[in-house]
């Protein structure tokens, strides 16, 4: 049985955020996002992957399609396919986010 406790993914740098992958597969990857404040993913899109982001730790701006809020722990949120989305930390702590994509995305 392969476990992983989500608590031991805190990695976070000065420079930019810091992804940590939990788990991939040919079907998807689950990963922990670290975003100290001030960082963020520009807003992108997938054509093909749907993405669920999960608060672990502070609070995050999400943008998906034409919507904006901030979100805090607990909070689920869901880019379909297609849609822009990104997320920023405008807040004063550090936030974790647990991001679910699947299928991951394809590379150019």
């Amino acid at each position: 049985m392969d476990v992983k406790q989500l608590a031991a993914f805190q990695g976070f740098s000065l420079e930019k955020l810091q992804k940590h992958t939990v788990f991939q597969s040919g079907r998807f990857f689950l990963d922990v996002y670290c975003l100290a404040p001030g960082q963020a993913q520009k807003p992108h899109r997938h054509a093909t992957s749907d993405k669920v982001y999960v608060v672990l730790d502070g609070s995050c701006r999400f943008r998906i399609g034409d919507e904006e809020a901030t979100h805090g722990p607990g909070s689920t949120l869901f880019a379909p396919a297609g849609s822009e989305h990104g997320v920023v930390n405008d807040g004063p702590d550090n936030a974790r986010l647990l991001v679910l994509m699947t299928p991951p995305p394809e590379h150019a």
